[in-house]
Formats: structure tokens, C-alpha cells, sequence
């Protein structure tokens, strides 16, 4: 195959880990609004967006549904946490490869972006701390839809706009960690190359079947500098 046109990267897992900091805002966010915390790993799974995981925070303590306005408060109230959570992180680090990896892509000039089920503000606060953002050009986020095949396919939308031509799902990695990237990447019809850098082993991200397999962003994306 031809070099890809766009290198389209996860956050989470993926270029970074928090060290928690999301779960601790979702959790003070609850207590916050509705006196009870709640621990999102009894009841989420990596990899889902952010409006996914305000809706189960949402039925965790009411046990039904949020609704638009609902769950609109509850991801205000975790935004409003998350950069503290984030700056207080002593689990908080850039993944091993990923600033050497964003650097060299752009010293080749391929467009870089980002995928993610974080609200773009969320987004922003995360890749901000480790000096991220000003080696990223455009992305998708959870603020634009709960599903991340719509996600991904915003994010190339975004990145076409942004290079004044065409840019075709197929011509696109989708770097990410989690079994669910490379389902959406394959959704979207986009090249999935999984990454073993956080929670799931080569040997589980290999049953989603990515088009290429890494264990860490050491490891150079095939065909690319």
C-alpha cells in the first residue's frame, strides 16, 4: 500500500496516561451534583466516549437514563475537574514513543491528528500538560458525537478541510490502544494500527484484527519515517 495521508492517533492509552485523573473528576462531579461518588471502573470499559461514560455515571446513581440537560450538567461538572485532577497527577505521563513519534512525523510534514472520546476541552487539558497539542493538527472529539465511528470520521473531515483536499478514510491510519479504536478505525473504513501501550495485550488487540500490530510507539508506523 501507498503511504498513508494522515496519521490519526487515540489519546488516552494511547499517546498518554492520566494516571486516573478522569475517573477522580468523574467521580467528584457525582458527588458534587448528586452527593454520591461514583468509581466509573465498576461500571465503564476503555475506550468508551466521554458522553458514553457521563450516561453511566448518570444510571449508576439514578438508575435510569440522563437527559440532554442532565447529562450536559454532569460533563460541565467533570470538565470543571478535570484540569486540576490532571495538573495534581503523580501517575500522569506522556506513553514511551509518542512525543519522539508526533515529532518526527511533523518534521515530515505528514498531518497529524487526534480521535478521541474526550470532550475537546477534556482533550486539550490532557495533551496540554505533556506538550501535546502544538504537535497536533486537528482531531475528533466526544464533544462532536457519543459514537466513535462518527468521531473518526470527523476527525478526517477536519483533517481533509484542513489540507484543501480530498481525504479518504482508506488513506488514513487510526492509532489506538483499545479494541474499540480499531473497530471504529474499520467502521469508518480507515487503516487501524493497534498499539499495546496501556491495558490490553498484543495478543487481545490482535482478536479486533488491525491492519498492523505495535507494542509501543518505539516502534516506527509501517511505511512511515
Amino acid at each position: 500500500m501507498d503511504a498513508p495521508q494522515a496519521v490519526i492517533f487515540d489519546v488516552d492509552g494511547t499517546l498518554l496516561s492520566t494516571g486516573g485523573a478522569g475517573g477522580r473528576s468523574w467521580g467528584r462531579a457525582s458527588l458534587r451534583l448528586y452527593g454520591q461518588e461514583a468509581d466509573i471502573t465498576e461500571f465503564t470499559d476503555t475506550g468508551m466516549t466521554d458522553p458514553q461514560v457521563g450516561t453511566e455515571v448518570f444510571r449508576h446513581v439514578h438508575e435510569r437514563d440522563p437527559s440532554p440537560d442532565e447529562l450536559a450538567e454532569l460533563i460541565s461538572s467533570y470538565l470543571w475537574f478535570l484540569p486540576d485532577e490532571i495538573s495534581a497527577s503523580e501517575g500522569y505521563k506522556v506513553l514511551p514513543g509518542a512525543r519522539e513519534t508526533l515529532e518526527r512525523l511533523n518534521a515530515h510534514d505528514v498531518p497529524v491528528g487526534i480521535v478521541t472520546g474526550a470532550m475537546e476541552a477534556g482533550s486539550h487539558a490532557k495533551l496540554g500538560r505533556g506538550q501535546l497539542n502544538g504537535l497536533l493538527q486537528f482531531g475528533g472529539f466526544g464533544s462532536d458525537s457519543p459514537d466513535r465511528t462518527e468521531i473518526t470520521l470527523k476527525a478526517i473531515a477536519r483533517g481533509a478541510h484542513l489540507l484543501g483536499r480530498e481525504l479518504r478514510p482508506e488513506q488514513c491510519y487510526i492509532v489506538g490502544d483499545t479494541p474499540k479504536d480499531v473497530q471504529a478505525a474499520h467502521a469508518a473504513g480507515a487503516i487501524a494500527v493497534g498499539v499495546a501501550s496501556h491495558k490490553y495485550t498484543r495478543e487481545q488487540l490482535a482478536e479486533s484484527e488491525p491492519e498492523h500490530l505495535l507494542d509501543a510507539l518505539t516502534e516506527p508506523l509501517p511505511g512511515l519515517p
